[in-house]
């Protein structure tokens, strides 16, 4: 079923420019063990006779992870952008746009279904930065904390590992997402202000400057930071009580198509939590970028406490989906590329020797 998945992702032009070196071409075809001191690894699964393109924890695996967030996060947010286009104007104009249907009656009513794509190429070009930022610097500062922190307390510790690396991540991924956002959302919903991208730039840059690209980095980290956390945090725990409590057998007995849909299910479980938590913020950002002159505070205020719930059900739709898939896509990319994927996090012997 997931085969000529893996072939497409396998001979992506993607991987061409930093495939030519291999850790050992020579070396023995053997199932991926984990790397001492570095066990806790996302989306991890066992697989079986493949040969690694990398070492974990090199440039290279965090490279390689970067491509594979640019995939998941690029794409996904692409698809969804009608919905999102809908979101947002639901959450700066109530009484325009009712509800989430009505919503999509009215876009497609004034402006055709060309209308519903408005703000695809600032989206695409945004979360691909975004989606870099967030993957591949998770992984780094995953396995550096892991290393600073020792291996006994990287277990012991590890949804608090998953929460620091995760934020730490966000916090730059949200700098070069923020130009981009603030441009899309601007497209979506200020009536006549720019077609596209390219139209909305200089306009920007000659109202306001080079601040109307960032005005909205602090509420998107407001938003985005908690929403990664739970995203990343959310995922590894459910994966693991997934596999642990849910799937009938154990999870190296699972076949590749099985493990991705546990991943797509530990996905969506994750995003619900994700779009509730982060949605107020979300609600300020796209208000305060489409309002001159406004601040976060000032947005907040004149919401008052309903109003930052404005536009939730189509988020949890949008994100629980967009979630899941991302993961999925990561998930296939990781086997598809070769990138080492150490088994999920247990306990280490020296752990296990002092409780007996």
């Amino acid at each position: 079923m997931f085969s000529s998945f893996f072939e497409t992702a396998r001979n992506s032009p993607f991987r061409t420019p930093l495939t030519s070196a291999r850790c050992d071409a020579a070396a023995p075809v053997v199932d991926p063990q984990p790397v001492e001191g570095r066990q806790i690894a996302a989306a991890a699964t066992p697989v079986a006779n493949q040969q690694d393109s990398c070492e974990f924890g090199s440039t290279k695996y965090f490279a390689l992870c970067g491509i594979g967030g640019i995939l998941s996060c690029g794409t996904t947010h692409t698809f969804v952008v009608p919905l999102d286009l809908v979101k947002c104007r639901l959450q700066v104009d109530q009484a325009k746009y009712k509800n989430l249907f009505h919503g999509f009656k009215v876009t497609v009513a004034e402006e055709g279904t060309r209308g519903l794509a408005k703000g695809w190429f600032p989206t695409l070009l945004g979360y691909s930065a975004q989606g870099l930022c967030k993957f591949g610097l998770y992984e780094l500062f995953k396995v550096k904390y892991a290393d600073i922190i020792g291996e006994e307390n990287a277990y012991l510790y590890r949804t608090s590992l998953y929460l620091a690396a995760s934020a730490s991540a966000e916090f730059f991924a949200d700098i070069a997402l923020s130009p981009f956002e603030a441009a899309k959302v601007k497209i979506q919903t200020i009536p006549g202000y720019a077609n596209n991208f390219r139209e909305a730039v200089p306009k920007m840059l000659k109202e306001e400057g080079v601040t109307a690209f960032y005005k909205g980095l602090v509420p998107l980290w407001m938003r985005q930071i908690p929403y990664t956390m739970m995203k990343f945090a959310c995922f590894e725990r459910t994966v693991e009580l997934l596999y642990k409590y849910v799937v009938p057998k154990p999870r190296a007995d699972c076949s590749k198509g099985e493990q991705l849909v546990v991943t797509f299910a530990a996905g969506y479980i994750a995003g619900v939590f994700c779009a509730v938590v982060s949605h107020p913020a979300d609600v300020v950002v796209s208000k305060l970028n489409q309002a001159k002159g406004a601040s976060a505070v000032s947005v907040a205020k004149s919401l008052g406490f309903s109003g930052m719930w404005n536009g939730l059900t189509p988020r949890i739709i949008m994100i629980g989906t967009l979630t899941a898939l991302q993961w999925f896509i990561y998930d296939g990319v990781k086997v598809a590329l070769g990138i080492p994927r150490p088994p999920p996090p247990e306990m280490p012997a020296s752990l296990k020797a002092k409780q007996h």
